[in-house]
Formats: C-alpha cells, sequence, structure tokens
C-alpha cells in the first residue's frame, strides 16, 4: 500500500477534495481517449477507423470492443489510486482487464500496453483526484513518485513481442518510460499535440496526426523492432521525421503526404503500437490537464 507517508504523498485536505477532478469520469475520459486514437488517419501502419494498416487480424470494430471492455479496469485503476493503493494492486486490476481485453477480441492484443501505460496515469488521476498528491504534480511525476521502484522491480512477460525485442536490441520499452513518468508524452507528444494548429473540432485530428508523427520520429518503439528490426525503426524515424521537418499538419497537402507515409509501412509491415498508446496517454493527459481546476 502507499501511505500518506510515502515520498510524494501529502495526507488529502478538504479543499483539495473539492477542487480536484471528479474520479469517476477518470475511466470514461481515458476510453475515449483510446477511440480517439483509433479515430486518427492517417497514422502510420496502424489500424483507424479507414483501414487495417498493417494487420490482417484486427480492424476498427476490434479496437472498439477492446476500449469498452477495459473501460471499467480503467476506472478501477483511478479509483485504486484515489484510495492510495500499492502496484500490487494495480498489477491485479491490469491483469482483469487483459483478460476483459482477450475476451472481447477473440484473443488479438489490441490495448496491453494502453493498459499498462494509460492504466497508471488513470491510477495517477485518481491520486490527484483524491487528494493524495500535490494538486500541481503533473500526472507523469505521480506516476514516478509513486509507482516507479515498483515498476522496475516488477514481473516481466518473457514471451510478449515487446519484451522479445527489448532483450534483443537492448532497448528501453514501456516499463523505462512508465517509471521515467512519460518523457515521451510530456516531451514529444503534447508539445506536438498543441502546437500543430489552434484548437478548433476540425482541426483536431490534425493535431492528433502530429502528435503521432512526433512520436514514431523519435520513440524507440519495441513494436517496430519487432516486425522490422533496427532497419524498420530506422526507416520508421526517418520516415515520419521528414513528414515533420517538411512543416507537418501545418504544410499545404499535408494529408496525402502523411498517406504516403502511411502505405510506405504497410507495404513494409511496419506498426508502431507502442507510439500508438503513447499517443492515446498524451491525448490523456491533455484532457486532464485541460479540466483540471
Amino acid at each position: 500500500m502507499i501511505t500518506t507517508a510515502a515520498r510524494g504523498v501529502e495526507r488529502p485536505s478538504l479543499r483539495r477534495a473539492q477542487t480536484a477532478p471528479d474520479v469517476s469520469a477518470i475511466g470514461a475520459v481515458a476510453a475515449d481517449c483510446l477511440v480517439k486514437e483509433l479515430e486518427t488517419w492517417p497514422k502510420p501502419g496502424l489500424v483507424s477507423h479507414v483501414d487495417n494498416g498493417s494487420h490482417d487480424d484486427m480492424d476498427a470494430g476490434t479496437f472498439r470492443r477492446s476500449a469498452a471492455a477495459i473501460r471499467p479496469y480503467l476506472q478501477r485503476l483511478a479509483d485504486a489510486g484515489a484510495l492510495g493503493c500499492g502496484m500490487g494492486r494495480l498489477r491485479i486490476i491490469g491483469l482483469e482487464a487483459e483478460r476483459a481485453m482477450f475476451a472481447a477480441t477473440s484473443g488479438i492484443n489490441t490495448h496491453r500496453g494502453a493498459i499498462f501505460g494509460l492504466g497508471l496515469l488513470c491510477a495517477a488521476a485518481g491520486a490527484k483526484a483524491g487528494g493524495l498528491v500535490d494538486p500541481v504534480l503533473p500526472l507523469g511525476d505521480v506516476v514516478a513518485r509513486l509507482w516507479g521502484d515498483s515498476i522496475l522491480d516488477g514481473p516481466v512477460l518473457l514471451h510478449s513481442h515487446g519484451s522479445v525485442a527489448r532483450r534483443r536490441f537492448r532497448a528501453g520499452g514501456a516499463r523505462i518510460e512508465a517509471a521515467r513518468g512519460f518523457p515521451s508524452v510530456y516531451g514529444i507528444g503534447l508539445p506536438a499535440l498543441r502546437r500543430a494548429v489552434p484548437g478548433l473540432p476540425e482541426n483536431m485530428e490534425a493535431a492528433r496526426v502530429e502528435a503521432c508523427f512526433a512520436l514514431i520520429a523519435s520513440v524507440e518503439d519495441t513494436n517496430l523492432l519487432h516486425r522490422g528490426g533496427l532497419d524498420g525503426l530506422r526507416f520508421a524515424h526517418v520516415a515520419a521525421r521528414s513528414f515533420i521537418d517538411a512543416g507537418g499538419v501545418r504544410a499545404p497537402g499535408w494529408r496525402p503526404r502523411a498517406q504516403s507515409v502511411h502505405e510506405s509501412f504497410v507495404v513494409r509491415r511496419l506498426s508502431p503500437g507502442g507510439s500508438a498508446d503513447l499517443l492515446a496517454m498524451t491525448l490523456f493527459v491533455d484532457a486532464h490537464e485541460r479540466l483540471s481546476p
């Protein structure tokens, strides 16, 4: 259990309880971010509402069923964070979410990475809503302070594609990202999302595309390493970086150029699933910061 004496944790106060976001809405916001990630196009090699990207075994319907199935567990993670639960309890809820995901998708892994990373951010949002941490702390810092050591010391899925890629290529992966407070979200995803275009409703998909390309251009994505090795990762970095350096979504004709990059990933069967998870996390952090007082 995380106690109020733990590092970075404070006793709840009446003032924080009155001003903190409603913990009961956290899971719904997180699940909505998964749907928004799905409904972003073009995303190089990734499944969207337009096409299946580099995947033959899943489509938009698969992802929608998965998001709906794990939504209650994202809320349970938020509730656990609000109660000050430790990493052991969060892992149990995460495993239950995975089982619900596999049941909804007939055994297809759509959101395992998101359950881990987005789930931790939900727990952090719960801790803030419950008044257990300084309300000005970013969610990533809350994750690192409350559960960082436990994340690094926890069990590893030895036979997952990400774990195999991490061992083979000595990549950092999702555990390091989470333990460090999600630097890719705060240092890459959020700045790209917010710099892209004015925040008009019709521009929000473009902003999500910009953030997705920025993440692909920089992240050591173990999904890319699994599918394409180091050559695939380098290709993805160069292609996405070229799009960003040419002006990204602020440049005229950006959508056909983004679609061309998407199609080049599909030809090579590359799918940056880790970057897709980070995009959903970026959207959640952005939504949380906009909703917070």
